[in-house]
């Protein structure tokens, strides 16, 4: 099969064309014939190495961690699906892979796509759809009539985020530049703060939650704008003592996370505001409930392009450019 893989860790070289076997499956995985994947920043920070301590692949690597495709094998133990089966998935890590034709995922990590999305549509929402619910459902717990802050509303992760929140019964802020603010109130944004000419913490106050995806700067300002007792999650860093707990990492790493954000931890139990760093995790189960809501009409996919399959280093880098007003895609059919 056809595959963009790396063969190091380096930030400026193309992801390179390779032909590798097809994916030998086990018993509880599927393997599934790719049509159309999304493209992260996380392939970018994993390409130049940012993650190879919490990451530890093995060279060479497909990158890739969104899918959309069709069950073409199914293992002697898998139960929910068959071949036929038109999925989506985010895989587990060190399970990624979907800048290939084929990739085998564990059942587990895979949902049945949305009856009413394209294949490049569902292919935008899994990296970013979990990343959302395991902020705002999962660690929030988020309520009606609660303020949440989310930055960057008109990225990846943002765009589903306002939808998700608005959902909720939140009320949303976002920043972005002006030129989107009538995008994101079309999603549901309630504040709409414009980054190149307003800082946001002359404009809000007492919210309950910030979800941070920008710098440490920025992470800092946010525990201005939280009320005591709120919760400031962050997608970009810096991971936690917890955190490493959680993903059993060695000592040495333990301690690099204890020392990388004891600033922020201090200013947290000051402020009397929780702070932790998520990582998303696959999960099947979740993305199922976000099908429904998918289904239901209460969220839509926000695509910016779609490039074809000998365009993956194009995209990759439009990605890098940070000019994406939602998701990026590749269609392999």
């Amino acid at each position: 099969m056809k595959a963009f893989s790396i063969s190091r860790y380096q930030k400026e070289s193309p992801l390179e064309l390779a032909d590798l076997p097809e994916p030998v499956i086990k018993d509880n995985e599927v393997l599934v014939e790719i049509h159309a994947a999304g493209v992260n920043l996380l392939d970018s920070k994993i390409k130049s190495g940012e993650f190879k301590l919490i990451l530890p692949y093995k060279l060479p690597l497909v990158l890739g961690h969104d899918v959309a495709g069709i069950v073409v094998k199914a293992g002697a133990k898998v139960k929910n699906f068959r071949v036929g089966d038109e999925i989506y998935s985010r895989p587990s890590d060190f399970q990624i892979g979907t800048f290939a034709e084929y990739i085998a995922i564990h059942e587990k990590d895979v949902a049945l796509k949305p009856e009413n999305l394209s294949m490049e549509e569902a292919a935008s929402i899994p990296l970013v759809g979990l990343t959302a619910w395991q902020v705002l459902v999962e660690k929030s717990k988020m309520r009606r009539g609660q303020k949440v802050f989310i930055q960057a509303g008109s990225g990846g992760v943002g765009t589903f985020a306002v939808q998700l929140a608005k959902h909720l019964g939140a009320a949303v802020a976002t920043t972005a530049s002006e030129k989107s603010f009538e995008f994101l109130k079309n999603l549901g944004a309630d504040v709409l703060i414009d980054y190149k000419t307003q800082d946001f913490e002359d404009i809000l106050i007492d919210y309950d939650v910030v979800l941070n995806s920008q710098d440490s700067k920025t992470l800092e300002k946010s525990f201005n704008v939280v009320k005591p007792g709120g919760k400031v999650i962050s997608i970009s860093g810096p991971p936690t003592p917890a955190f490493a707990e959680e993903k059993k990492l060695p000592w040495y790493m333990k301690l690099a996370t204890r020392f990388l954000s004891s600033k922020i931890r201090k200013i947290a139990k000051k402020r009397h505001i929780s702070y932790s760093f998520l990582f998303m995790r696959a999960s099947g189960a979740q993305l199922s409930e976000i099908t429904g809501l998918i289904e239901a009409g209460k969220i839509k996919p926000v695509i910016d392009k779609v490039f074809s399959f000998d365009k993956t280093n194009d995209a990759l880098a439009y990605v890098e450019s940070g000019r994406a007003k939602g998701k990026v895609v590749i269609k392999m059919k």
